[in-house]
């Protein structure tokens, strides 16, 4: 007879103002704002993280700007590694060159690298194991569907899936997205959210639009 065992989850951690991250995590020059969360074995590197977003577990992050309220899941790519493709070779030796005794590093390529920054706008949410490559906008309350390959940008409000992400749908109706950029929820203070919390809950999009949609 086996044993019968009810493996309970643990509490979600307590957060604060103050950034939390993991003890595997890795975070090198970066900006992060308050209620911020970096999870286990992330690295994140050259990235400024807006109030309230998190990144949770395996997933690497490296030149991007990320609004607030951003939804990143496990083993997601943000801005992966380039390869210079229009020189003879593609190898490391070219632009690591001091790790091969070869030489200094190529600054230039890193300069190419970093002006390629990914944005992640507003309340974004990017799926399990998706990656968004260098240069994308993915605009304000989108969603990038698990697995996807953004290569280009996506528009306010939109949800992508495959790969390469082509627009599956919009989430709403165009009046509601057009009040919702109007209403820009995401720049109420902390004070403001918790007052308004329940209407996030369980009031339906048009009828929150309508509370505080004032144009």
């Amino acid at each position: 007879m086996g044993y019968k065992i009810t493996q309970t989850k643990p509490a979600m951690k307590k957060l604060s103002e103050q950034p939390t991250l993991d003890e595997t995590a890795v975070v090198v020059d970066c900006e992060l704002g308050y209620w911020t969360e970096i999870g286990p074995r992330t690295s994140i590197r050259e990235t400024v993280m807006g109030n309230y977003s998190y990144v949770v577990n395996d997933s690497e992050i490296i030149y991007s700007d990320i609004g607030k309220f951003v939804n990143i899941a496990a083993h997601t790519r943000i801005n992966p590694g380039q390869h210079p493709m229009d020189r003879a070779s593609m190898h490391h030796f070219q632009y690591r060159s001091s790790a091969y005794d070869l030489g200094e590093d190529d600054p230039a390529f890193f300069d190419w690298r970093r002006e390629k920054r990914v944005k992640l706008e507003h309340d974004v949410w990017i799926g399990h194991g998706a990656i968004v490559q260098g240069g994308v906008t993915i605009g304000i309350g989108s969603v990038v569907g698990s697995g996807a390959v953004v290569t280009k940008d996506v528009a306010p409000y939109t949800i992508v899936t495959g790969i390469p992400a082509t627009p599956l749908r919009p989430r709403f109706e165009a009046d509601i997205v057009d009040a919702l950029l109007r209403i820009r929820w995401w720049d109420w203070c902390h004070d403001m959210l918790a007052e308004n919390l329940n209407d996030f809950r369980t009031l339906p999009v048009r009828d929150f639009c309508l509370k505080f949609d004032t144009i």
